[in-house]
């Protein structure tokens, strides 16, 4: 699919202004890029573009009942989610606070036994504990009932999520939530951590806190807004920017472990190294032993404890990596041997035995093979508890509600989704959840496509081109690494299957009329096309553009996304 091309003038106006390729300001118009002044502020992010946090609905309040807790010396519990977004708030909130105020602790709900979202055990935990202000970091938007129950024993809870609100708020002090239809907010994609940070920064501002303290932790910020997959415009571009910055050169020791387990701590990181990376290895605590664990490393103040924690974390991501894989050999046998499954437009699939831990990930590597809407369930507390995970354009969020009567609970957004109901619901749910999906869905969106940014000539590409594309980055969703279509082109003769499974092809393309241009290109899953383009078939590809390091020598590289073979050849 070739994305709508900007209007010609308009397009013309800004490479002119800009002094750059009208390729290149064609994708800027298409992401909402005009002129010189947008141009500017997407190109040179700054901190000083950030937002007023005032501007956030109950953020007064919020800053007032904080500032009143440490005047007063009470007990806080800061208290947050078991996945990245969440252990990465309570790290960033609970590290600003502690370098000022040392009556704090923090708690992370354990997935298997208290399950998602605030919890009463944690409510019972802050009554013994004298503890009488929570700050709920990453949920809590539809604690309605919970809350209730701390209020009754004068507990207060600050709320900061940015999940989609239910009908009734909870009754909290405040609740910061860009998502609230009350809010105006200017921004509405911020992560979990994110709302978090922006809470930080109005008490920065109320307390006369040089905001330098607060963006010392942007770090943790930049790794929640690429695991959480939220949209990489507006604010979160300003933060994952700086964000990453800091990750690239002083990030937090926690996450300095993870990287360099990860073996990343030589190259600069990207939002996507975070997203393969570094989110899966703190996600894999709570997956497999507790969030706690991953707090921890995110505090830690000494390369020892860091390191052997990271270490753990380490273990627990091999673990899962395994369970992954098995569940989803499973599940694909599943779906192939159910004729039902065959024409549906939807999965839902249940098995009492699957870890929940890996859910979510199996949910997306289903939809890798059945490109559709997907939920997998598992049993937990007597309970059939699972996730969904959508295909691009489909809203998950929607069709989930039209079966809320079926589910106990359900949270999330329009991608993904977490849900609880009783077992004996299940088949109901596939049934009604099926017809949610087969009612909304259209057939484009059950066919897998690469949306093309624009086309373009092998001979645009050069250290110039490529220079401005890549601080086009952090790219994310909504701002895409792009990808351009070049059509008619012959590989120099040199293409070879590469990879530990003879799966990938290399390249090096030209074109007919310029056989003196040749780029290095890489096709990844797709030797299937060895054949054709070795006999010197002609041929379109889309790809992105990257820079290859190789022995301390870099180089451009084209990133196949898909080959057509031209069907004739001169």
């Amino acid at each position: 699919m070739l994305r709508e091309p900007g209007e010609e003038l308009q397009v013309k106006n800004l490479a002119s202004e800009l002094n750059i390729d009208q390729v290149l300001a064609n994708i800027l118009i298409q992401r909402r890029v005009t002129n010189f002044e947008e141009a500017r502020r997407f190109f040179r992010p700054e901190l000083t573009h950030l937002h007023d946090p005032f501007l956030m609905k109950d953020m007064d309040k919020a800053v007032r009942r904080l500032k009143d807790a440490v005047c007063r010396n009470e007990h806080i519990m800061i208290y947050g989610d078991y996945d990245v977004d969440g252990t990465t708030s309570v790290a960033l909130v609970y590290s600003f606070l502690k370098s000022r105020f040392s009556n704090l602790c923090y708690y992370i709900p354990n997935r298997y036994t208290e399950g998602y979202g605030v919890s009463i055990q944690a409510i019972d935990f802050a009554r013994e504990n004298n503890i009488s202000l929570i700050i709920a970091l990453d949920c809590g938007i539809k604690a309605v009932e919970k809350i209730a129950y701390a209020k009754k024993m004068n507990i207060d809870f600050i709320v900061c999520d940015h999940h989609m609100p239910g009908d009734t708020l909870p009754e909290a002090v405040a609740i910061l939530d860009p998502k609230r239809p009350d809010c105006t907010y200017p921004f509405k994609e911020l992560s979990g951590c994110g709302v978090g940070f922006k809470f930080m920064q109005a008490f920065c501002r109320e307390g006369g806190i040089n905001q330098e303290e607060v963006y010392r932790y942007l770090d943790l910020v930049a790794v929640s807004i690429a695991s959480d997959i939220v949209p990489i415009t507006d604010e979160n571009r300003i933060l994952s920017y700086y964000g990453l910055k800091r990750l690239n050169e002083d990030p937090c020791i926690g996450l300095k472990s993870i990287m360099k387990i990860a073996g990343i701590h030589s190259k600069q990181m990207a939002i996507d190294d975070i997203v393969f990376k570094i989110g899966p290895r703190i996600n894999a605590a709570g997956r497999m032993e507790t969030g706690n664990k991953a707090v921890e490393l995110l505090l830690s103040g000494s390369d020892h404890v860091a390191s052997e924690m990271g270490g753990k974390i380490n273990v627990y991501n091999d673990r899962r990596k395994n369970i992954d894989r098995d569940i989803t050999q499973q599940a694909l046998r599943m779906i192939a041997s159910d004729s039902s499954f065959h024409n549906s437009l939807s999965t839902v699939l249940f098995n009492p035995e699957w870890h929940k831990g890996v859910i979510g990930i199996v949910a997306s590597r289903l939809i890798e093979t059945y490109y559709r809407p997907t939920v997998v369930l598992t049993e937990s507390n007597g309970f059939a508890t699972g996730s969904a995970r959508s295909v691009p354009g489909f809203d998950l969020y929607q069709a989930m509600e039209s079966c809320s009567d079926l589910l106990e609970n359900f949270g999330g957004h329009m991608y993904a989704a977490g849900m609880t109901m009783k077992v004996e619901n299940v088949p109901q749910f596939r049934k009604r959840f099926e017809k949610a999906v087969s009612e909304t869905i259209t057939e484009e969106l059950l066919i897998p496509r690469i949306d093309v940014d624009a086309k373009i000539r092998l001979e645009n590409i050069n250290a110039k081109f490529y220079n401005i594309l890549r601080q086009f980055q952090p790219f994310g969703p909504e701002n895409m690494s792009p990808v351009f279509l070049v059509e008619n082109v012959i590989d120099t003769g040199g293409v070879k299957i590469v990879g530990p499974n003879h799966d990938h092809l290399k390249l090096d393309v030209t074109t007919e009329e310029n056989p003196n241009l040749r780029l290095s290109a890489i096709a990844f899953g797709q030797s299937e096309h060895y054949k054709l383009i070795h006999a010197g078939m002609s041929f379109d590809m889309c790809f992105s553009v990257e820079e290859n390091i190789f022995q301390g020598k870099s180089n451009l590289q084209l990133n196949v996304k898909d080959i057509k073979i031209r069907e004739s050849h001169h």
